[in-house]
Formats: C-alpha cells, sequence, structure tokens
C-alpha cells in the first residue's frame, strides 16, 4: 500500500497479538525497526520512518504491556547515520503520551545507552563467552537495569549462537539474577521441518525452560529484583534487604564452580539456611545458623545458598 499508507489489518492482527499477550501476562517488546527486509521498509528514508512511528505509537500506545524496541541490531543498518535513529526516538517519545518503556538492540556495536530516551539496557552479548558475567559492567556504565535481550539460545544450529546447552543457558540465567541483570529465554534446535521455535514458536524441546521456572520461583520467594553486593571473587551474591523486602536474605551463586563446603561469616546474625540445586530443581533446608558456619555442598556445579536472617525479638 506504500509508505505512506499502513495497512489497516495487518495492524489490526498486530493489535490482537498484543491483547492476547497482555492476557497472558506477558509484555511486548515490539521491534520497530529491522534489517532482514526483503520488502524496502528498512531503507525507507527518515520522513517515511517517522511517519510510520507516528502512526504505531498512535495506534498501539494505548496497550499498557507494551515496550518499544526501537531496532533488532541497529548496527547491521549500515547505511543509517546515528542521527536518524535520534531523530527516531524523539518521535516515539513526542507521540507515547504513556511513556513505555524504550531500548535499542545490539549485534556486535553498543548503542550509547546513556542516552536520556533509553530506560533500559537491551543488550546481545558481543563476546563469545562472556554474557551475563558484564551485567555488573553495564549496570555501572549506564546505571540503567539490564535487560540480557540475546543471551544466545539452547539448541543446536551451526552457529555459536544458537548452540549453548540447557545447562550454560541456565547458568546464563542465574548469573543474570544475581548480578541484578533480566536474562531472556530462546530456542534454537533444529527440526525436520524446519520449524525452529525461536522464530515460530510451537513446542519447547530444551531442559532450561524448566529450571528458569524454577529460577522464577525462587525469585517469588525472595521478593523478586535482588540488589547484587560485593562477594569472594569464585561466586555472586544479591540481597534484598530493606523494609520493604518480602524475604530479608542473601542468595549466594556459585556457576560451575563445584566447592563441597562454603564458610560464613556473620558476627551476632542467625540465618534459616538453604542449599539450592538449581539443575536438579531442588531446596534444602539445614536449619538455623549462626556467627560464624559452614555449610556442605555436594560438589557439583549449579549449586546456591541462601541465607534468610531470622528477626530478633
Amino acid at each position: 500500500m506504500g509508505f505512506s499508507r499502513p495497512d489497516p489489518a495487518y495492524f489490526a492482527h498486530i493489535e490482537a497479538c498484543i491483547e492476547r499477550l497482555g492476557e497472558m501476562g506477558v509484555e511486548a517488546d515490539l521491534i520497530l525497526f529491522h534489517p532482514y527486509d526483503r520488502w524496502g521498509f528498512s531503507k525507507m528514508g527518515l520522513e517515511n520512518e517517522n511517519f510510520y512511528l507516528k502512526y504505531v505509537v498512535n495506534r498501539l500506545s494505548a496497550f499498557h504491556n507494551v515496550w518499544w524496541a526501537m531496532a533488532n541490531e541497529f548496527d547491521l543498518f549500515t547505511w543509517k547515520e546515528m542521527k536518524a535513529w535520534e531523530s527516531n526516538a524523539a518521535t516515539v517519545c513526542k507521540q507515547d503520551p504513556y511513556r513505555h518503556l524504550r531500548s535499542i538492540h545490539n549485534c556486535m556495536t553498543m548503542y550509547d545507552h546513556s542516552r536520556a530516551w533509553i530506560t533500559h539496557c537491551s543488550i546481545q552479548r558481543i563476546d563469545l563467552y562472556r554474557t551475563a558475567e558484564n551485567t555488573d559492567l553495564w549496570r555501572t556504565q549506564y546505571g540503567k537495569p539490564c535487560v540480557l535481550d540475546e543471551i544466545a539460545y539452547e539448541g543446536d544450529l551451526p552457529f555459536g549462537w544458537g548452540n549453548i546447552s540447557g545447562e550454560e543457558m541456565t547458568r546464563r540465567f542465574w548469573e543474570a539474577y544475581t548480578r541484578g541483570g533480566y536474562g531472556q529465554h530462546g530456542e534454537t534446535y533444529e527440526t525436520e521441518d524446519g520449524v525452529i521455535w525461536w522464530s515460530h514458536g510451537g513446542t519447547l524441546k530444551g531442559s532450561s525452560p524448566a529450571r528458569i521456572a524454577f529460577l522464577r520461583r525462587i525469585m517469588e520467594e525472595n521478593g523478586g529484583y535482588m540488589e547484587p553486593v560485593p562477594c569472594m571473587f569464585d561466586e555472586t551474591c544479591a540481597s534484598n534487604s530493606g523494609p520493604a523486602a518480602k524475604r530479608d536474605c542473601l542468595l549466594f551463586y556459585y556457576g560451575a564452580n563445584r566447592p563441597n563446603m562454603r564458610p560464613f561469616h556473620y558476627p551476632d546474625q542467625t540465618f534459616d539456611v538453604d542449599v539450592i540445586d538449581t539443575w536438579d530443581m531442588s531446596v534444602t533446608n539445614i536449619g538455623l545458623c549462626s556467627g560464624s558456619f559452614q555449610v556442605k555442598l555436594p560438589a557439583k556445579p549449579y549449586m546456591a545458598v541462601r541465607l534468610t536472617r531470622v528477626k530478633r525479638d
């Protein structure tokens, strides 16, 4: 229909999808531009881009569960200048009276997430191995929440971004959580019919979704978000201490390390201690411990320890 005549039927379909997601309690992070394009929309020029953005934001901003993803892998738009992205962002901000969350996603080159219009960092890993491990760095650098929108995918594709194991995917989620970030799941197993869940949905085949659901259970028990706190070099630790905390606790995660014991030293404090097996999805309570104490561990990877403070009368 041309760049100046949006297709009403297409956008009615998008609205129906957003509404369904809202009924499921899911936020719709809408990708406004992407470089994988056979129809010319990625090269329609700044004037047409901003016309399109006005239409999209005017039509969809009334939905409560909308986020704006300015682009997927913005740096693959090699023909587009940075000032054009800033113009696009200004249009979205101006047209959206509800101030939905806004970000922009990278491939290999990070956008400057310190820009005022960006509400959170939407980050793809830019290193073969380090992903969630960089959450601390990005939080400090940009001073904003970090969503790891492409943490790599559990699967068996020929490429490194699409063939990590369920164990590694689960580890990255726990690393993200205990470092104060937010992981994102995806799955890329080859199928005989060529339908990959990553692109088309369907039935999940991997081993990480159940473990991520278990992590969500732990998160909800802890009261949701936890703030990372200083700890030893071979662990990550997060705390939700504070007057509004649902559960006043410390959560230690050991990743691929395999300690058979861990010492703790908290003078004049008492904790209810849980040993969490993040892969076997079990929580073993070992009771109350005070002062200086040791917690025995099974010398296997992906273990965590939760210390819940016991209030004194």
